[in-house]
């Protein structure tokens, strides 16, 4: 019997082929793994064998599988007992040349094999990258963990084990959780982050169902398929898997876009508690993850929200056809391809805040919040970057035609949020629930300027996440 890779499966009472797999697999891929502290490294070798030898007894004495990653879950879940910390290994495909690993035995995925300075995503350009993004690139190293001292300790354990000749001076990346009073993982702008992810597994899909809010309107369910693929480098290709791993600095001017939600609120004449609607509609969601689709105001209250549709709202007048969270899971409302289609390009998101906060980041001023030097580090585990990753990023985020919209709308407008370039006007309703077809003096909607762009992107690249018995045996 095969993996199974178009549905959910148990990881408690898995076929055989599925727990091999699950054995061979790194963690973090189809459950994500705690790390709210988190440290990247980018490995450039300057020799191949010692190169081997490093990611070898990295793999073979620091690294766990996907299954061990599932057991502690478990356990800390009825006897608190804390687990250990994750290590994951990527390679480039110009870390695959450098270690001479056969062309045949890499990852064929084109997009990973040609780069992201390559795939010509609408951002900026490579040349405005940071220095580090701008050379070559072999491997990368996430070192987390739910508290500082075991992330510390394990990656002190990370570096003695790279040796000289496997050094780890192009870059090193520090995440940190952020959260909200109501201690929700947020995002620098400060709204709730990571809520809508696909799920895996029939334990998870189970607890999405009872006890979150509910899976009769969005199915969350997907295959692994949508995330991992054969491991063309391993000896049994059949029960080892790996999965392209997207990395992207964005920095976010958080006082920039805090200011032009104020701004956007006064130039729709929004007053008293509709002024925060002007930020949901940007996003998608008000602060606390109730969905703009939902309801008119906040007030959303654990679990956040993720059960809706936007079948309610074909014309954008609950939440507008620019909004971040609509751009890049427009929930079979695109119009660009059926529900089904729209689906494959669905990622499994594993991003993490970094930058050190001097401010409270839930204190609603302005003049204390940050311009520069915190933001989040994308991250996300692909089985089709070009399906995925660049489809989601050019032909929805930087795509001001999608998704479509009602005659006589004009465009929907760039990714409120990460969109990259020119951003044309936008056509915004001035109260919840709008009817466009309204003329004056009873129009209920207003075409303004845009919010302009408070997120630049940094530098990234692609890599493969093989699996643990390749590393091993490198």
């Amino acid at each position: 019997m095969p993996v199974t890779l178009n549905a959910p499966f148990s990881w408690k009472s898995p076929s055989a082929a599925d727990l091999a797999m699950l054995k061979a697999l790194q963690p973090n891929i189809l459950k994500a793994h705690t790390r709210e502290f988190l440290t990247v490294l980018f490995v450039r070798f300057d020799d191949a064998a010692a190169a081997r030898e490093a990611l070898r007894k990295i793999a073979q004495t620091l690294m766990k599988s996907a299954l061990k990653h599932l057991q502690e879950v478990e356990a800390f879940h009825a006897t608190d007992t804390p687990g250990t910390s994750y290590v994951g290994v990527g390679l480039t495909a110009k870390g695959y040349d450098k270690l001479g690993i056969p062309a045949e035995k890499k990852p064929s995925d084109p997009s990973f094999l040609q780069g992201m300075q390559s795939a010509g995503l609408g951002d900026s350009e490579p040349a405005s990258w940071e220095a580090p993004f701008k050379q070559d690139v072999h491997a990368v190293i996430l070192i987390g963990d739910q508290l500082k001292p075991p992330r510390d300790a394990m990656l002190a354990k990370v570096i003695a084990l790279l040796t000289p000749s496997a050094k780890f001076h192009v870059t090193t990346q520090k995440g940190l959780g952020l959260h909200n009073r109501n201690g929700e993982g947020i995002e620098h702008f400060g709204y709730v982050d990571g809520r809508s992810q696909p799920i895996f597994l029939t334990e998870d899909v189970d607890a999405e169902r009872l006890r979150q809010d509910g899976a009769t309107n969005w199915d969350p369910k997907f295959g692994p398929g949508r995330a991992i693929v054969p491991d063309p480098t391993g000896v049994e290709p059949s029960s080892q898997f790996g999965s392209y791993f997207i990395y992207r600095k964005l920095e976010q001017n958080v006082r920039q876009f805090k200011d032009e939600e104020n701004k956007l609120a006064t130039r729709l004449g929004l007053i008293g508690n509709d002024v925060e609607r002007a930020g949901a509609m940007i996003i998608g969601r008000f602060e606390d993850g109730m969905p703009l689709a939902i309801q008119a105001d906040a007030g959303s209250h654990s679990p956040v929200p993720n059960d809706f549709t936007y079948d309610s709202d074909g014309d954008g007048g609950k939440c507008p056809f620019f909004a971040h969270i609509r751009k890049v899971n427009p929930r079979s409302s695109g119009g660009f391809e059926p529900a089904a289609g729209e689906r494959l390009h669905i990622m499994a998101r594993r991003g993490q805040t970094y930058g050190v906060r001097t401010d409270d980041p839930n204190d609603g001023q302005l003049t204390n919040k940050p311009k520069k030097g915190v933001g989040l580090l994308f991250m996300a585990f692909n089985a089709n970057i070009s399906e995925q990753f660049e489809f989601a990023q050019k032909t929805w985020a930087n795509n001001v035609g999608f998704p479509k919209v009602p005659a006589g709308r004009g465009i929907p407008g760039l990714d409120m949020v990460i969109g990259q370039g020119q951003r044309p006007t936008i056509d915004c309703p001035t109260k919840w629930g709008a009817d466009f077809a309204k003329v004056a003096p009873k129009e209920e909607h207003k075409e303004v300027a845009s919010v302009p762009q408070a997120v630049t992107m940094k530098g990234g690249e692609y890599f493969f996440m093989p699996s643990l018995p390749t590393l091993a045996s490198l």
